[in-house]
């Protein structure tokens, strides 16, 4: 599994610079704007490819995902691992379909809330982060800002995080982060509607939907 998909991981690193350097203000501006656009939206679906990779390792395999935010409430879809992630921003289920056999793991989501999830990917920077404007740069066609964002606390596993944004429309359009390992996992947005509207139960795990599930309750 990759490193727990990363949508789910802790979102922390370990670098530290003087006061200038560790708050951009240009860096700031783009962050805001971005968080500005998405706490405006009312809710907002994106299929996604995703990769994992060790320096010196061939080409990873890439996969889809998608993922649909409402406010604090995400339902996210990695269909080749066969997994869901229901939030409806009190309960997090955790749906397993092996092929063999389904099972669902469900956590009060108070119980992480120290790990990056898409509906605070928006919105990280505020809080415990420093962040750097790193530059500007075209990839297929959209001229994009790149952002390196780094934990003030130390001795974390992820070395560093580059959100990548549309310069002219203020979306996010990806991100890489890079842990203790060496490792490197891409986020590459393929396609996002924030025109959607979703009802609340659509994050909200039914398993009458799903069969036979077992149901291991951790709250």
């Amino acid at each position: 599994m990759f490193k727990k998909i990363a949508f789910i991981v802790l979102f922390t690193a370990g670098i530290a610079g003087g006061v200038f350097a560790q708050k951009d203000p240009k860096a700031k501006e783009v962050l805001d704007a971005v968080s500005q656009k998405y706490q405006s939206l009312a809710g907002m679906k994106a299929t996604f490819e995703y990769a994992y990779s060790m320096a010196g390792e061939s080409t990873p395999q890439v996969q889809v995902g998608e993922i649909a935010i409402k406010g604090e409430k995400y339902h996210l879809v990695l269909p080749e691992q066969g997994q869901e992630i229901f939030n409806n921003g009190k309960t997090v289920w955790t749906f397993i379909n092996s092929g063999t056999y389904k099972e669902v793991t469900i956590n009060n989501a108070s119980d992480m809330e120290d790990e990056l999830k898409p509906s605070s990917v928006y919105t990280i920077y505020k809080k415990g982060y420093n962040y750097k404007l790193l530059g500007e740069k075209s990839i297929n066609g959209i001229l994009t800002q790149e952002i390196e964002l780094t934990a003030e606390r130390t001795g974390e596993p992820f070395k560093k995080v580059i959100l990548k944004v549309d310069k002219n429309r203020k979306d996010l359009l990806g991100w890489e982060i890079t842990d203790d390992q060496g490792g490197v996992l891409k986020y590459t947005f393929k396609s996002v509607d924030t025109g959607i509207k979703l009802a609340d139960d659509y994050f909200v795990f039914n398993p009458q939907k799903y069969g036979k599930v077992e149901i291991i309750d951790l709250r």
